[in-house]
């Protein structure tokens, strides 16, 4: 009996002061993800919708690939401007570098934790933007700066 709680206790120690396992593990397993199909594996409409990212689909974790499947399941059922729209997003996440792509993440964690009045805000602002954009007034296609751009624009400029 003695020997079995000094037992328990030289296992309670080690598992105190060992570090924790789910450091070593891949994204996909803390999360639990399942593993995603390959790129040879994806259905030729798949391969089709999800083009602009099959340079990068085997580097991607199992949980992108997850959202962009589910983004190719919604695709067909889509209207024409909504495809259009995702299809060009889809070539500009392409083109991002993954530094860029993390920055991007980032900035829209950031901008999901604004309280309503401020997301409301920003949106219009960006509304606005795109709107003058649009007229020929100033070009900024990049999305994840443009509540940065639009503050900018509505702020007082400074005369040197």
């Amino acid at each position: 009996m003695a020997k079995r709680r000094h037992l328990g206790g030289v296992i309670l120690c080690l598992a105190l002061i060992a570090p924790p396992v789910a450091a070593d593990l891949p994204t996909t397993v803390i999360i639990g993800t399942l593993p995603q199909p390959a790129w040879s594996q994806l259905s030729t409409q798949q391969k089709i919708i999800l083009a602009p990212l099959a340079n990068d689909w085997e580097k991607m974790e199992n949980v992108r690939k997850k959202k962009w499947l589910g983004i190719a399941d919604r695709y067909p059922s889509m209207k024409a401007d909504e495809q259009l729209r995702t299809q060009e997003r889809m070539r500009e996440w392409a083109r991002l570098t993954p530094e860029q792509r993390a920055k991007v993440r980032d900035s829209y964690k950031d901008f999901n934790q604004l309280p309503t009045e401020q997301k409301n805000s920003c949106q219009e602002k960006m509304g606005s933007l795109f709107q003058s954009a649009a007229r020929g007034k100033t070009a900024c296609s990049r999305r994840g700066k443009v509540c940065q751009i639009a503050n900018a624009s509505t702020a007082p400029s400074r005369s040197a």
